[in-house]
């Protein structure tokens, strides 16, 4: 049965190296060189998402590419705010995290 009450992200909606066919959600210029679990799952935090790692799942794998696993994060749904715009927040989040891991090195 289907819960309205959540929403889904995956990470494969981020992901560069994908076309939009394949499940990425947004243009190039935004999306991420092959992001990971945890970033995603820190990102989620920062922007003060309530995720947890019950409501999460790093071994699962996006229906499009059954071949690999990908992993989602299951968060709750926000009344003022589309998917589209918290993968986005999300998107550059993740971007501003890997450009301070850079500086840091």
């Amino acid at each position: 049965m289907k819960d309205y009450d959540h929403i889904i992200i995956w990470l494969d909606y981020f992901n560069k190296h994908l076309s939009k066919k394949k499940g990425r959600r947004m243009k190039r210029e935004n999306a991420i060189f092959d992001p990971t679990f945890s970033e995603l799952f820190q990102a989620a935090r920062e922007e003060g998402i309530d995720v947890t790692l019950d409501n999460s799942n790093d071994h699962a794998r996006f229906p499009r590419r059954s071949y690999v696993r990908s992993g989602y994060i299951m968060i709750p749904k926000i009344s003022n705010k589309k998917k589209s715009e918290i993968i986005s927040s999300l998107s550059s989040r993740i971007l501003s995290q890997r450009t301070k891991n850079k500086r840091t090195k």
